[in-house]
């Protein structure tokens, strides 16, 4: 009779345990989730911090948070953290009454991009496993992966105004801090003007003369085609990737110098949760100066696709329309046609410079650089 009622007693407290964690299991459970940096540059390491806490007094023996991640977040192996496909993330917690745990998880960011995570699925159970339940909460948490910076010394400058203070004409500005030689003085100069070296010399009064300076404004286009035809899809990635960081790397160095700079190109971006129009828009960055114009374009470049809106034809075209006047325009380019250098020499005559800065691989390059890759994340 005891071993009866020993039986009756022991399937209760099972049946009601495992109700109890079925109701109750998932009940009060907070769970944030987010990134140490809002931005990195391709190749660097954060940090993902997840925070959970149990607000109740019931304890939770066992808790299994699952979502996806983008592959190209690559988290190191670390206790408690399974990673399947290099894409979905189980963690599993145990959690006590009142408890809150933080984790943080090292993660290299192997290619630039917008990563974003919406989801997460929460698996509770009871104590001896008999029974769970599921449930997806939205924790929201992204990152802006910017395109990785290639060094000053490998960047192709093409040899244009905007590089530095040299002299051109169709800016009408006199330029006090360039020099020009000195001339004879004439009614209505400022004493100011005078040079005193020069006069004492020659014995008649010489004025310091002024050259004009080029207040440049400069405009990095980067061409996504590999023929005009827009049908065609992108077959080399690379090719266009390695444009992508030498646009960021150019406007980097431009900004750096104080140079206004603008980018365009002929693709697209597609935010998060946002309704991809059927008909897309190029890419267009009016020319700007200091850090928040260089985060602009670093996102932009961070979050443009590989693929085309229109033939790069067609993008110099809405210059043309739009009279396009008094830029420097650097267009990195793996084609050049003859439509294109039709539409170059358009808005040479318009007041604008245009320059190419020719967008090849390397041999090293075309080897593939997976190796560094791997060598970058074991060191996060």
């Amino acid at each position: 009779m005891g071993i009866h009622w020993l039986f009756v007693t022991t399937a209760v407290v099972v049946f009601v345990q495992s109700y109890l964690y079925k109701k109750r299991g998932l009940k009060h459970i907070h769970y944030t989730r987010f990134f140490s940096e809002q931005a990195v540059f391709e190749g660097g390491c954060i940090d993902m911090v997840e925070v959970i806490s149990n607000r109740k007094l019931l304890p939770v023996p066992w808790l299994r948070l699952e979502s996806r991640i983008n592959a190209n977040l690559q988290f190191g192996s670390q206790a408690n953290l399974t990673i399947v496909d290099d894409q979905f993330h189980r963690s599993l917690f145990s959690l006590m009454s009142f408890q809150k745990i933080t984790r943080r998880h090292k993660v290299y960011c192997a290619k630039r991009g917008h990563y974003y995570m919406k989801t997460v699925s929460f698996t509770n159970g009871d104590l001896l496993g008999i029974d769970h339940s599921s449930k997806t909460h939205e924790v929201f948490a992204s990152v802006i992966v910017y395109p990785k910076l290639i060094p000053t010394s490998d960047i192709p400058y093409p040899s244009t105004s905007w590089q530095g203070d040299v002299a051109v004409r169709r800016w009408i500005v006199d330029d006090p801090f360039v020099f020009a030689g000195v001339r004879d003085y004439a009614a209505g100069d400022s004493m100011r003007s005078i040079n005193w070296k020069a006069t004492a010399r020659t014995g008649e009064l010489m004025i310091s003369k002024k050259d004009y300076t080029a207040d440049p404004k400069l405009m990095i286009y980067l061409n996504f085609d590999e023929t005009e035809d827009i049908w065609l899809p992108i077959k080399n990635e690379a090719l266009i990737e390695k444009g992508i960081s030498l646009a960021a790397s150019m406007a980097q160095q431009a900004i750096s110098q104080g140079i206004p700079t603008g980018f365009g190109c002929n693709s697209y971006i597609v935010e998060p949760f946002e309704k991809q129009l059927p008909i897309k828009s190029s890419v267009r960055i009016d020319p700007g100066s200091g850090k928040n114009q260089l985060q602009y374009i670093l996102e932009t470049l961070a979050k443009v696709k590989i693929d085309r809106s229109m033939n790069f034809n067609q993008f110099l075209s809405e210059d043309l329309e739009e009279k396009t006047t008094g830029k420097d325009i650097v267009i990195i380019t793996a084609l050049v046609s003859d439509k294109m250098n039709e539409r170059c020499r358009v808005l040479t005559a318009n007041g604008n410079s245009v320059s190419f800065v020719p967008l090849e691989m390397t041999g090293a390059e075309q080897e593939g650089g997976e190796d560094d890759r791997k060598y970058e994340k074991s060191h996060c």
